[in-house]
């Protein structure tokens, strides 16, 4: 009863969500209570539990970054490289698309991919006004980029980090397993961007001329306050890569950097919280909490094992089933309470095959659920933070305008994922 009752609850709640007749949070709040009201999960599941509350790394880890990027803002740091990349592109939209996907995606590799779109949404958001462009297709754009491209990396995705614990991998395993496919699906995705976007590439000549003549370094306000974000950002992005080193969760280095900016800075407090996308950080705790219900009740778990049985010992049919499957489910719900469910079961998996073979399970799982990430709007935490930026700067973006592009990059990159897996391991 229990279980039917998570997966009623999860239904309404994700068709609310779709329809947008409800605002997210609010539904997500809705349906959180409605977990605990009906007892199908506690205090202690929702707020404390690994498997199944809320992952507050993810929450802190992106109210750190948000403070950080709030920060920044206030130096003209982000009219300065929308005017840079304006310029670099000399006002043609589909190149500046490809230049804007390829630096999200390269940066998600160093950082995780929220903090990537945290920073480079400001920017798109410029350059598309100086050129008289929507901003949504190139957000969209950008966003898809940053889950490819945070695959690469063990700190790009944080589904990759659970993974990485699990599987005892270490940073160079996913460089040397995950970036050459990576590079590969970034440029199909940039090919594909021209043919999925092609409305959207308007060239105003008058525009772009006007731009080439603007001087980038007029834009920087405060070159003080730049020099000390700079620092602290660059410390924070080094503490990321050496994670394995170090020892300190992202969300951890994330609080204290933009503690230290704060305090060391004439920043006000008010003023640094100010552009703190506060409904998103309400809307991934619901959803963490309806997630969690379903992860009490067992619905993933039974899910997740009953696609583990029907592969009954194969290898490769438990690789296809597994990449497949978690570009799916990862669609549903976001990939990092999937992955943390499902990673005690591909563990079991890879044990029962001898010294570095199954590891192909492991890399299934990560290209699943970080590429599958991108089909829908909650697929991934990326996704629904850009999603909220793009309301509060009054350029919405919809469920369904994400999803139908989503469910089209998802299909190419996980179908071309797929002979990458067979030819190189199986």
């Amino acid at each position: 009863m229990p279980a039917i009752a998570a997966i009623v609850i999860f239904v309404c709640a994700y068709v609310l969500i779709a329809s947008e007749r409800v605002h997210r949070t609010a539904v997500a709040l809705g349906g959180a209570g409605l977990m605990l009201l009906l007892h199908i999960t506690d205090a202690e599941g929702a707020f404390f539990s690994e498997e199944s509350g809320i992952d507050w790394n993810v929450v802190f880890l992106l109210l750190g970054m948000m403070v950080i990027v709030s920060v920044l803002r206030q130096t003209g740091v982000f009219e300065y490289v929308a005017i840079w990349a304006a310029k670099r592109a000399r006002g043609r939209p589909y190149r500046l698309m490809v230049m804007l996907v390829v630096l999200t995606a390269g940066a998600s590799a160093l950082l995780d991919n929220v903090t990537t779109v945290l920073l480079i949404a400001p920017v798109t958001f410029l350059v598309c006004e100086r050129l008289g462009l929507q901003a949504q297709p190139y957000l969209i754009a950008e966003v898809m980029a940053s889950n490819i491209g945070g695959t690469a990396t063990l700190v790009g995705d944080p589904p990759n980090i659970i993974i990485a614990s699990r599987g005892d991998l270490a940073f160079n395993d996913f460089l040397v397993h995950l970036a050459p496919l990576v590079v590969v699906l970034m440029a199909v995705f940039c090919l594909l961007c021209r043919w999925l976007f092609r409305s959207a590439f308007h060239y105003d000549p008058d525009l772009a001329a006007e731009v080439m003549e603007l001087e980038e370094r007029e834009a920087i306000t405060d070159r003080g306050l730049l020099a000390q974000g700079l620092t602290v950002l660059a410390i924070v992005v080094a503490a990321f890569v050496l994670h394995p080193v170090l020892d300190y969760e992202p969300s951890v280095v994330a609080l204290l950097g933009a503690g230290l900016l704060v305090a060391a800075t004439r920043v006000t407090t008010e003023d640094a919280l100010r552009e703190v996308e506060w409904p998103t950080l309400v809307f991934f705790a619901g959803l963490f909490v309806m997630v969690g219900g379903l992860v009490e009740t067992g619905v993933i778990g039974d899910v997740s094992e009953a696609a583990a049985d029907a592969t009954d010992g194969n290898l490769g049919g438990a690789a296809m089933l597994l990449l497949w499957a978690s570009a799916a489910l990862s669609a549903i719900v976001d990939n990092i309470p999937y992955v943390a469910t499902m990673s005690p079961i591909v563990a079991d998996l890879v044990q029962q095959h001898p010294g570095d073979e199954g590891d192909v399970l492991w890399w299934a799982l990560a290209l699943g659920a970080d590429l599958g990430g991108n089909a829908t709007a909650i697929g991934a935490s990326a996704n629904v933070v850009v999603l909220g930026i793009a309301a509060r700067n009054g350029t919405p973006i919809s469920f369904w305008q994400f999803t139908r592009y989503g469910l089209v990059v998802t299909f190419v990159t996980v179908a071309l994922a797929t002979p990458y897996l067979w030819l190189r391991y199986l």
